[in-house]
């Protein structure tokens, strides 16, 4: 009678850790020999059985959720590569939507003696058509950004350090941005960039910028 057998052990200097071999050992997805798990299923004296294999091949084909958990994986529950749908269950797991409410500047090219607020050439656009709905849905780049704050906010002390990273994270390669505490039961966030009409509608709406209950928060643009 013999023992069982195991895999050698690496030689040393070998680019191998036991028996992962480093560089070609799948790492963090499920094994491409899955597929053929269902061989385990099958007894010797049938494993020749062309007929039998295939149909075991096609049942097999037929109830394997390999694509399918990892599809779900990389579109809903991983929130660095989840699209659409994905993020707007993350949404509403650390409490944002993804639509919003932007009040769009409405100052257009005219003359003043038929719009009194009309500007003149260079300074406004021209007005094409107002807007059906105030309503503006932020694309997946913008909300992924934006479902990382608000869940940095929810775990958030409430400290300056904390909330100047938040807004880092917010406003990534844009500028200095940070909060200051007035030392009067006020705060204020100072951003030295402009900002557009939806991220103001993102810092007034959506309760992504933490602030102690009873003081007042401002927000400043330099």
């Amino acid at each position: 009678m013999t023992g069982p057998t195991y895999p050698p052990p690496p030689q040393p200097g070998s680019n191998a850790i036991g028996s992962f071999i480093i560089g070609q050992s799948p790492v963090g997805d499920i094994s491409p020999t899955s597929a053929e798990l269902y061989f385990q299923t099958i007894i010797s004296q049938y494993a020749n059985s062309a007929t039998l294999v295939q149909l075991i091949r096609n049942f097999w084909e037929c109830i394997d959720q390999t694509q399918n958990l990892e599809r779900f994986f990389d579109l809903i529950w991983n929130v660095d590569t989840a699209v659409g749908y994905g993020l707007d269950v993350w949404g509403r797991i650390v409490g944002v939507s993804r639509v919003i409410q932007v009040q769009f500047d409405e100052t257009y090219f005219g003359f003043q003696e038929s719009s009194p607020d009309g500007q003149p050439f260079g300074q406004a656009p021209f007005f094409l058509n107002s807007p059906l709905t105030e309503n503006f849905a932020l694309p997946d780049s913008s909300f992924r950004l934006l479902i990382f704050a608000k869940a940095l906010a929810n775990i958030s002390d409430g400290s300056i350090r904390s909330i100047n990273q938040l807004l880092l994270n917010l406003f990534p390669n844009r500028g200095n941005c940070y909060v200051t505490d007035g030392l009067d039961m006020t705060m204020a966030y100072t951003f030295e960039f402009a900002l557009t009409a939806v991220e103001r509608s993102i810092l007034a709406q959506t309760g992504v910028l933490p602030k102690p209950v009873g003081v007042s928060a401002d927000i400043v643009i330099l």
